[in-house]
C-alpha cells in the first residue's frame, strides 16, 4: 500500500493589538476589576498577540524594561515600536548617529525575536527630499534605457554603533532603493542590495560634519553591462 505524507503548509500569521495596554479605564470590560496594573501586560498578551508602544517616541527604553516585557508575554507576542521623535521630528529622517543609538536601544526585542514593525510617525510639514529622489530617478532611467544592465546598490554607515547594527542599517538603506526601483517596473533579477556598514569610509569618521555624515551614503555599482 502506498504511503501518503501530509504536506506541511506554512500559514501567514495575523497580528492584532492596540496602541498601548496600560489603561486602568479598561476595567472591568477588559481587565478584571481587582487586577493590579503590573499584571496588565501578561493578561493582555494572553488575549492579543501584539501591542504598539508609543513610549519610545519620547524616550529610549532601558534594556531591563524590554527584557521585562519579553518575560511577561507569551512566545510569539511582538512589540511594534514608534521611532523616536528625534529621528522623525528633529533630524527629519536625515542620517544621524542617534538612529544607531535608537536601534541599539531596542535591540533586546530584536534579539528575542519580539520586535514588530517600527513606525515612523512623520511631522505633517515634512516634504519629500526632491534632490534625493532625483538621484534615484536617474538610476531608474539608466536601467530602463539599458535593459541588460545589472546593478548593486551599496549602503554604508559611519563607525558609530556596533558592527552588526551598522551592517543591518546599511543594508536597509540600500534595500529601500532596490524596493523603489522594483516598484517602478525594474526586474528584481537586475538589482540587488548589499550593506557594508562602516567597512568602506571615504573620509575620516573623526569629524561629524566633514566625516561621519559623508560616510553615511548609498552608492550604485554596475555588476554586469550585458
Amino acid at each position: 500500500m502506498r504511503e501518503i505524507h501530509a504536506a506541511t503548509i506554512n500559514m501567514p500569521t495575523l497580528y492584532a493589538g492596540t496602541s498601548g495596554f496600560a489603561y486602568p479605564a479598561w476595567k472591568p470590560e477588559f481587565y478584571p476589576e481587582k487586577m493590579p496594573s503590573k499584571k496588565f501586560l501578561s493578561y493582555y498578551s494572553e488575549r492579543l498577540n501584539a501591542v504598539e508602544v508609543n513610549y519610545t517616541f519620547r524616550r529610549l527604553p532601558s534594556a531591563s524594561t524590554l527584557e521585562k516585557w519579553v518575560a511577561e508575554t507569551r512566545a510569539g507576542f511582538v512589540f511594534p515600536l514608534k521611532a523616536h521623535m528625534r529621528i522623525t521630528h528633529i533630524q527629519r529622517l536625515k542620517p544621524s548617529e542617534f538612529t544607531n543609538v535608537f536601534f541599539q536601544a531596542i535591540d533586546p526585542l530584536r534579539s528575542a525575536r519580539r520586535l514588530g514593525p517600527v513606525l515612523f510617525q512623520l511631522p505633517p510639514a515634512l516634504k519629500c527630499d526632491e534632490a534625493l529622489l532625483a538621484e534615484v530617478e536617474k538610476i531608474l532611467e539608466l536601467l530602463k534605457s539599458n535593459e541588460h544592465l545589472k546593478v548593486q546598490i551599496n549602503g554604508h554607515t559611519d563607525n558609530t554603533g556596533n558592527v552588526t547594527m551598522n551592517k543591518t542599517l546599511s543594508l536597509k538603506r540600500a534595500s529601500s532603493v532596490v524596493d523603489y526601483l522594483i516598484s517602478k517596473g525594474v526586474d528584481a533579477n537586475r538589482v540587488s542590495a548589499k550593506g557594508f556598514g562602516s567597512e568602506r569610509p571615504i573620509v575620516s569618521n573623526d569629524d561629524e560634519e566633514g566625516g561621519r555624515e559623508i560616510n553615511r551614503r548609498t552608492e550604485i555599482e554596475i555588476i554586469s553591462a550585458g
